[in-house]
């Protein structure tokens, strides 16, 4: 501490004054060009924002405004220390400061590259929207992702190269040491893997309905390491990818129609006659129905069941979307109920028949 303090009280003797003016007069200019670099950036960035269908500035555009700002200041500050010479300086604190300011200089610049990522990202986002394709949906968030990564990982082997260490022998450590790293982290790759044999063979899509052994539900996200599926209860499930790679899967958006069967129980009390007609009328409604597939209709009276005539009725409709769907089957009950009205024949419901004998010896 006596010789820091003993270093600023010779260093504040022999500094030469007119480098100290240079160096606040930089300082100022540096601040000057702060305030015009920020105040262009700005108006260039309204301009494409006026350009633009959709609101980019303060989502996107302004938070590149704080890292140009800095990059100016931190620029001018640089080049101040760089211009100015420090006399008895055996311990080269002029070189800790430039070197610091390098630091920060490249995290800025980093920073700012995020930025630009982020407005990347947004314009995949809207191209992708308009293409049929979910393919590209699902590699947009792992793009954004690795760009991060990799950013972060250069940001990092510059400031590693800036503070004197040598980045050839710390990546020939990671290769000596990369069968460790990979044994450690083989739940990780084997995720990776996962999804790329699911981009792949591509078994689902964002937004697709899908069962697996372990979850039913929407596709929210496919990442490099999980896939997410929205539960119909709401809650969000978290699978790996290696584990959904493994699974069987039934992607049931990816058919074309839904299938309808049930069996249809009416009264013993029906005469085969009315039977016949009801049978007949049932067939007739599902083939004027514009929203049922014409290809596969069955409609058969098929058993006597314990307390009703069953009538066996199959077909699908023409969407696969399950409101529709609902709405269908809902029409095509009840003109079956209307149509079964009409002809006097009755719904059975279960029911149970008990005959009561007399006792042995009694009247």
């Amino acid at each position: 501490m006596d010789e820091l303090l003993s270093f600023f009280s010779d260093l504040w003797k022999k500094i030469d004054y007119i480098q100290l003016g240079g160096f606040i007069l930089i300082l100022i200019i540096g601040f000057i060009a702060r305030k015009i670099a920020v105040k262009s950036a700005s108006l260039f960035f309204k301009m494409i924002d006026k350009k633009s269908k959709v609101s980019l500035f303060s989502n996107y555009l302004k938070p590149c405004l704080k890292p140009i700002g800095n990059f100016v200041s931190l620029l001018s500050l640089y080049i101040a220390i760089k211009l100015v010479s420090i006399p008895n300086d055996p311990i080269t604190y002029k070189d800790y400061l430039i070197r610091f300011l390098s630091i920060f200089l490249i995290l800025n610049i980093a920073w700012f590259l995020t930025s630009l990522v982020s407005i990347l990202i947004h314009y995949l986002e809207r191209f992708t929207a308009k293409t049929e394709s979910k393919l590209d949906d699902q590699l947009v968030p792992i793009l954004k992702k690795f760009l991060r990564i990799f950013i972060f990982v250069i940001t990092g082997l510059i400031i590693i190269q800036n503070l004197g260490f040598s980045v050839s022998g710390i990546l020939a450590g990671i290769g000596l040491g990369g069968f460790a790293l990979a044994f450690a982290s083989k739940d990780t790759l084997a995720n990776i893997f996962g999804s790329i044999v699911i981009f792949a063979d591509r078994p689902f899509q964002i937004g697709d309905w899908i069962k697996t052994s372990e979850s039913e539900g929407i596709i929210e996200e496919v990442g490099l390491r999980s896939t997410k599926i929205r539960t119909f209860e709401k809650t969000l499930v978290t699978i790996p990818n290696s584990k959904v790679a493994d699974s069987v899967i039934e992607n049931i958006s990816a058919r074309p129609k839904r299938r309808i069967s049930y069996t249809l129980g009416v009264k013993y009390s029906t005469s085969a006659s009315r039977l016949r007609e009801a049978v007949d009328a049932i067939k007739n409604i599902l083939s004027l129905h514009p929203r049922v597939d014409q290809e596969t209709i069955l409609v058969h009276f098929t058993d006597f069941g314990p307390s009703s005539l069953n009538i066996f009725i199959y077909f699908f409709t023409d969407t696969a979307v399950w409101a529709e769907y609902l709405e269908i089957k809902e029409d095509i009950n009840l003109k079956i109920m209307e149509n079964l009205e009409t002809l006097g024949v009755e719904i059975a419901f279960p029911s149970t028949s008990v005959y009561l004998e007399p006792m042995p010896g009694k009247r």
